[in-house]
């Protein structure tokens, strides 16, 4: 196995058997539909990834990115179709259809949707320019929206516990009806934000994992159901490593790197733990942020021939490190440590 699968398994173990003193049968009621979901997408994988071979559903590679991506062209993507399911399926299974895992999962297959929608005009245009950005930010925020309303009618009877954020020092801050524009902002923001993450072998993958289960151990101890359906994504992730660690034989594309942020985000939100999410969601956060920079510095700096200053040398940030010199696998295993930091940071603050 390479590197990046070794690290990622190694800072689970370490995260799930650090915390396992005072969260022991909580934590092994997650393990078990963890370690399904990571074993049926593994397998799934194997008899899906050739038949995207013979459709030919090729990923489309940057001429202006890093030139080492050159060599991924041909890889299939869209490889979201098998673990996504996989993870929305056994989650189902394991919480007997509670409810809220069946509206999280329906946001999933939403995003899901999206992504599928974009890699598909991807691969038909055989461009890496899919649907429009304001199409899919219009998609993006109609789910979102969707899901709003179903809080508000499903829950009319706790909306106050819905519209309150729990902080760190176990306060509580209830935003009313702020909640609701804030609610579709991050279930819109951090779709977009792991979108922008998948850019190297098993980055997208490890990080949405290791959120996952942060956000699962975060909140098992109140909302076992979610932390389920999270303990089940991160597994699905796993899964999907596999196959997409360097030199990765399938990428996850739209169809699963949009789903990731989405289902994080719903679940956040039904939780009360947009905080955490934050603080968890830190690496997509400065993804983010890393494009949203480039692109203003070099619109500030725009000289009379029309051309400007670049801040990064390329953006997301993870390509800026690759230019720098560092291999993917670095990449990768550093982002892998700070994404777990950030997770044992939100543990830490919540506990406080």
């Amino acid at each position: 196995m390479s590197i990046t699968g070794q690290s990622l398994f190694v800072l689970l173990t370490l995260i799930l058997f650090g915390l396992t003193v005072g969260l022991s049968s909580l934590v092994q009621l997650l393990l078990l539909p963890l370690i399904i979901s990571a074993l049926v997408s593994l397998l799934l994988g194997l008899l899906v990834i050739p038949y995207l071979r013979r459709l030919k559903a090729s990923q489309i590679i940057q001429e202006d990115g890093p030139q080492s991506h050159l060599k991924k062209a041909g890889t299939p993507t869209m490889g979201g179709i098998f673990f996504v399911p996989v993870a929305l399926l056994v989650s189902l299974a394991f919480s007997h259809l509670n409810s809220d895992v069946l509206a999280v999962c329906l946001v999933s297959l939403g995003y899901m949707a999206i992504g599928w929608y974009d890699d598909w005009v991807i691969l038909r245009k055989r461009s890496n320019k899919g649907i429009s950005p304001k199409t899919k930010l219009f998609l993006q925020i109609l789910v979102a929206t969707l899901f709003i309303v179903y809080l508000y009618l499903s829950k009319s009877s706790s909306l106050e516990q819905i519209t309150s954020v729990n902080l760190p020092g176990k306060i509580i801050l209830p935003l009313g009806v702020l909640f609701w524009p804030l609610a579709g902002f991050a279930m819109t923001a951090e779709s977009n934000a792991t979108n922008l993450t998948d850019g190297v072998d098993g980055l997208a993958g490890g990080t949405g994992a290791i959120a996952f289960i942060g956000l699962a151990l975060l909140i098992v101890p109140n909302q076992p159901n979610l932390a389920i359906f999270c303990a089940c994504f991160a597994g699905a992730c796993l899964g999907f490593i596999w196959h997409n660690r360097h030199p990765a034989k399938v990428f996850m594309g739209d169809t699963g790197s949009l789903t990731l942020g989405g289902a994080l985000a719903a679940v956040a939100i039904l939780s009360g733990q947009l905080w955490g999410l934050l603080i968890i969601s830190g690496i997509f956060f400065a993804e983010s942020i890393s494009v949203i920079a480039q692109v203003s510095y070099y619109k500030l700096t725009k000289g009379p021939d029309g051309k400007g200053k670049r801040l990064l040398k390329m953006a997301p940030l993870h390509h800026h490190f690759e230019l720098s010199g560092w291999q993917e696998t670095q990449v990768v295993g550093v982002f892998y440590l700070v994404n777990t930091l950030l997770v044992l940071l939100a543990i830490f603050t919540a506990i406080k």
